[in-house]
């Protein structure tokens, strides 16, 4: 369902259809631990049944796979209807129907993600977009990304509601005692589906390419808007999750806020053998909808109550994750400003197809900064971080699908914006000396930026085996033209420098009607891959940080 966003926006969700797939993990330690079964007594221990793939922290294998009993079966479809009651009176979301429900297979359910990556058109978009996050350094070259997700998603997946079949899928090799508070997470989602239809609600951003002026500030204005539903639906669902696990305790999200602070540092995955290998993209793009939007709903149901925090929230959705991030400037009714990207096509489209545009969020410049720089760099320029935008366009003479799926084909401008001068420069510079991480061969060009600088910008250019990488500094702007000819480079430096003018960014977003803050949104070049995994469902290092929180956090 998600269209062309952010970087990350366009790992198109597959649909919230796959909406458990991570939360096993996170919800069956709590249930481990805490030992819930029904939100009025805690169940018998659970037996502790994990993926076969999963490795212990003492590189002992898992046990081996089991199947629930049809007597096991029977007992947890009775439990749906239980669950579904905890579920809407925690988020006071009315039940308004019944849930169906269904218990699959393993085979099923890897047939089920294989069909969705094969004929899903979001995933066959995320799949093209790889180039895109290759060439911006987050992916290596050689990345096989769908084989990856694959391995991911059936190491992970413990159940998951169906939004187009108003369906909650049970899983029969997974625990019975396990899927309790994962039921309350999914349960949840079908709460939200009778209250705003999923299936719309979260399908607010353009599916289309954009080819023209019109259309690009139309993508940059809404890139973010289904990301942060995102971060909604899956925050509310966690929330309740959360509170589930922690109610034999006598404990809550509300009365004890404290435990969100240490269920989030223990959210790593360090013992999942797939996604400990996963790139800082991915991993920290599957952590945001969970970490941030469980955040956010919880101080909105602190300051605001319940009804504002649920309901509220599915009514009037924040429009970017920078709003997720910083929720009082949600209860303000404020929204972000964006960088102002003026008409380019008159000089792009004779060479190129437009390809991809987006925003350059905080997260995204937090993974770059880490990966070219180390975690210093990272949190050294994270906070005077202001804004960016991209845009990626495809050779005209790039015709064969070969060509088409190399990065030589791509040529993508980075337009970057600061709170200082001096954060600028160090950016310029730390991009600059990552280049070698991107291209087998990076040599500067003393000569032609020389004979360039204008404007009162600073240039430096690079020569790669994919053409001219130009970087250009003025103020607090840093532009990045990579692999365009460099007479069209400057060009485009020049004319979308000079469309930012002077003084603070003021750009709208749409025509909403509130008030408009010199602040950027943020995590969108991760959106793509935040709404892909959180389409995916409960992730497994969220329910092992709730195992740790239920045995060390609740005692403190």
């Amino acid at each position: 369902m998600n269209k062309q966003h952010t970087w990350a926006n366009r790992w198109a969700r597959p649909g919230l259809g796959w909406a458990a797939v991570f939360c096993l993990s996170t919800a069956t330690s709590f249930a481990a631990e805490q030992q819930p079964s029904a939100p009025q007594q805690p169940p018998a221990p659970s037996s502790g049944q994990a993926n076969p793939a999963d490795q212990g922290k003492g590189g002992e294998t898992a046990k081996p796979p089991t199947h629930i009993t049809p007597e096991q079966a029977k007992q947890l479809f009775a439990l749906v209807d239980q669950i579904l009651q905890f579920s809407s009176d925690e988020s006071g979301l009315p039940v308004k129907g019944p849930v169906k429900r269904r218990l699959t297979t393993r085979t099923d359910v890897e047939k089920y993600l294989e069909t969705k990556f094969n004929d899903d058109q979001d995933a066959k978009r995320m799949e093209q977009d790889d180039i895109v996050l290759e060439k911006f350094g987050l992916l290596d070259r050689d990345f096989a990304l769908k084989p990856f997700l694959l391995a991911l998603l059936k190491e992970q997946i413990e159940a998951y509601y169906d939004s187009k079949t108003k369906t909650v899928n049970l899983l029969d090799w997974v625990d019975a005692d396990e899927q309790k508070p994962v039921l309350a997470h999914e349960l949840t989602h079908a709460l939200q589906d009778q209250h705003s239809d999923l299936e719309k609600w979260d399908d607010q951003t353009p599916d289309d390419v954009s080819t023209d002026a019109a259309g690009d500030q139309d993508h940059l204005a809404r890139d973010e808007m289904d990301t942060a539903r995102d971060a909604i639906a899956e925050g509310q669902a966690t929330a309740v999750m959360i509170d589930y696990v922690l109610k034999p305790a006598g404990k809550s999200l509300i009365k004890d806020p404290e435990v969100l602070d240490f269920w989030k540092s223990q959210m790593t995955g360090s013992d999942s053998p797939v996604m400990s290998r996963a790139p800082l993209l991915l991993s920290e793009s599957l952590l945001f909808p969970y970490r941030e939007g469980t955040s956010f709903e919880q101080d909105i149901w602190m300051d605001e109550g319940r009804t504002p925090a649920f309901a509220g929230a599915l009514d009037h959705p924040p429009t970017s994750s920078w709003e997720i991030i910083n929720p009082r400037v949600y209860e303000k009714h404020e929204i972000p400003a964006i960088p102002l990207l003026p008409n380019i096509h008159s000089l792009v489209d004779p060479l190129y197809r437009p390809y991809d545009i987006g925003q350059v969020g905080q997260l995204d410049l937090h993974i770059i900064a880490e990966l070219y720089g180390g975690d210093q760099a990272a949190r050294d320029l994270t906070p005077a971080w202001s804004g960016g935008l991209y845009w990626a366009g495809q050779l005209r003479s790039a015709s064969t699908p070969a060509a088409q799926d190399s990065t030589k084909s791509l040529a993508i401008f980075y337009l970057s914006v600061w709170k200082n001068a001096e954060s600028a420069q160090d950016f310029a510079k730390l991009y600059a000396d990552s280049l070698g991480r991107k291209y087998t061969s990076v040599k500067p060009d003393k000569s032609a930026a020389d004979s360039a600088a204008s404007g009162g910008s600073e240039e430096q250019v690079y020569s790669t085996e994919e053409g001219p990488v130009v970087i250009t500094v003025r103020d607090k702007l840093v532009f990045v033209a990579e692999s365009f000819p460099l007479g069209l480079a400057r060009k485009l430096t020049a004319l979308i420098l000079d469309a930012q003018g002077v003084g603070e960014m003021r750009t709208a977003r749409l025509d909403a009607p509130r008030a408009i803050v010199d602040q950027p949104a943020a995590e969108p070049l991760s959106a793509g891959f935040v709404r892909f995994f959180e389409s995916c469902g409960v992730m497994k290092a969220a329910v092992d940080a709730a195992m740790k929180t239920a045995r060390e956090g609740t005692a403190r």
